[in-house]
């Protein structure tokens, strides 16, 4: 009787941890469609979404149209151009090279490329991993736009950009690039003898069985191929670009379930020993010692606070973004056929959630007296000389940056720590040396401000162009291959908005002459002999990037 009333207690004990666990795991798919669901319309481009903990399935599911033309629903195993996630693949490709002892972290590149010219400097393949070689990105390059229709070889494309100026001394800055990681899939064929699209067939994607992954083609026939799109005013079919040129740098294609064999064979250490693996989850420093928050092919952040590896990807039509949570082992990855459609921050909160770290939602914070919310109110001085502002109005406080026509509520997780309604984003408030200090974190990136004096400098003076000026600066301009600036006019004011982001206000200065206060960066609008609107330039980091109005 003893024996029986045990397995009947043990019984109700597993029963009851089985329908717990069935209960969360539907309650984390139904928080999971409805995220995916308000950013991603059964009408529209779509999403494929996948959602792994210890290599199983949480959650697969699709939303959208693989195609709109044809009106074909997405599926989950629609295969997608994955674009710059490419890039861990041939990190990989290195490791697994150095392995076998057929390179070193530290060859030079003219070992490979003897005439390549580095101007009396040492660029090793470690500072191509890490985008610290100081080459100069084929992306940025405004004459990259002519050709990136045109089929080329690896060397005819390295004598692209060969030639370009470095941006900076190798080890001096970290800027990411295109062109180091199109060098390294050169090295790749170079060191392997045989091409970077059969290295991937042949000893990744055959090894783990990866049957729908290939290296990336327009003519061959590939099942389930989802279409890409760009967004303007409406729905257009993705600019044409030769998957020769994103090459070892971004010519991937796949499905969320290929890419989940992907991340189980790199965390189980299939292609290479742990040892080295780590090397690519590592946080790699400048010649000063600053981190650079990247590996090799993989980026380092944070989720609320729990360390992540992480890289996303932007092709012409196509956006992706992939998580792996080291701690949960949780797997997150998220592919969208639309450079409208960004899937970058719906992957973190759906990871975040994932790893039950919500994003924070407002309505949940705690409350505070008025006079907890005045201590943190005032002017903090970040670095570069950054000012934010801490407001306090009808008992809600606000921050809001030097330059910004917005300003944001924060909202109390703790008399002293404060979060965005973004919900990644927050201060942490502090006293130290008898001044207020404000501890702004953005995941990985903190930076801490000193209360100040300082007042905000004057504005620039504002003025009214006329609507029907606004209207001929309607169109999308090109800015490079993929990467478009979409302005429109609504009544008196004018908007821009670039592939994959929010659009924003421009505020006009002269007739043709606006800037953003959401950022520092400036659009001026060039006419041609008829006074007709055919470019603009977009002045922002140093940097003047003209665009051709399509």
């Amino acid at each position: 009787m003893k024996n029986l009333l045990f397995f009947k207690s043990t019984l109700l004990t597993v029963i009851c941890v089985f329908f717990f666990n069935v209960s969360q795991a539907q309650s984390l798919a139904s928080k999971i469609d409805k995220i995916l669901t308000n950013q991603f319309k059964n009408n529209e481009t779509g999403v494929s979404a996948l959602v792994a903990k210890d290599g199983k399935v949480l959650y697969r599911k699709a939303f959208g149209k693989a195609n709109l033309e044809l009106d074909v629903d997405m599926t989950s195993d629609n295969v997608f151009e994955i674009g710059s996630i490419t890039k861990q693949f041939t990190s990989v490709s290195i490791l697994m090279l150095l392995e076998e002892g057929k390179l070193s972290l530290d060859d030079e590149i003219t070992k490979f490329i003897p005439d390549y010219p580095t101007n009396g400097n040492k660029i090793t393949i470690h500072h191509l991993l890490t985008h610290t070689s100081g080459i100069k990105s084929y992306t940025s390059m405004q004459s990259f736009g002519e050709i990136a229709t045109i089929d080329k070889t690896p060397l005819e494309f390295i004598n692209f950009f060969k030639n370009e100026p470095m941006d900076f001394d190798p080890g001096e800055k970290y800027l990411y690039n295109n062109s180091a990681y199109f060098i390294l899939g050169y090295i790749i064929e170079k060191v392997s003898g045989i091409s970077y699209e059969k290295f991937l067939q042949e000893r990744i994607f055959d090894k783990i069985n990866m049957k729908s992954s290939y290296y990336g083609s327009h003519t061959k026939l590939i099942k389930n191929r989802a279409s890409g799109y760009e967004k303007g005013a409406d729905f257009v079919n993705a600019q044409y670009i030769s998957l020769t040129l994103p090459y070892a740098a971004g010519s991937i294609m796949s499905t969320v379930d290929d890419m989940l064999k992907w991340q189980t064979a790199i965390t189980n250490n299939v292609f290479v020993k742990k040892e080295t693996i780590a090397k690519a989850f590592t946080n790699y420093t400048l010649n000063n010692g600053d981190k650079i928050n990247y590996g090799y092919g993989w980026s380092l952040d944070e989720l609320n606070d729990v360390p992540t590896i992480e890289h996303g990807g932007a092709i012409p039509g196509y956006l992706s973004m992939g998580v792996f949570v080291p701690s949960e082992n949780v797997y997150v990855i998220l592919f969208s056929n639309c450079g409208c459609q960004s899937p970058t921050n719906t992957a973190l909160e759906i990871a975040a959630l994932a790893i039950n770290k919500p994003k924070f939602e407002a309505g949940k914070e705690v409350k505070l007296s008025i006079e907890q919310l005045n201590n943190w109110v005032g002017t903090y001085e970040f670095d570069a000389k950054v000012l934010r502002f801490i407001t306090l109005k009808d008992g809600q406080l606000y921050s809001q940056r030097e330059g910004s026509p917005k300003s944001f509520k924060i909202f109390p997780t703790s008399p002293t720590s404060f979060t965005f309604e973004e919900g990644f984003i927050s201060y942490d408030f502090s006293i130290k040396d008898g001044k207020k200090v404000a501890l702004f974190k953005n995941r990985i990136n903190k930076v801490e401000g000193i209360f100040t004096d300082k007042v905000a400098t004057k504005e620039k003076e504002i003025i009214t162009v006329s609507a029907d000026v606004l209207k001929t600066y309607e169109g999308v301009y090109e800015i490079q291959p993929g990467f478009d600036l979409t302005i429109t006019a609504k009544e008196n004011q004018l908007f821009a908005q670039a592939t994959g982001q929010a659009q924003f206000e421009l505020f006009a200065t002269t007739e043709t002459n606006f800037f953003l206060k959401v950022v520092k960066a400036e659009i001026e609008f060039h006419k041609n002999e008829k006074d007709e609107i055919i470019a603009l330039t977009l002045y922002q980091g140093g940097n003047a990037m003209k665009a051709m109005k399509k």
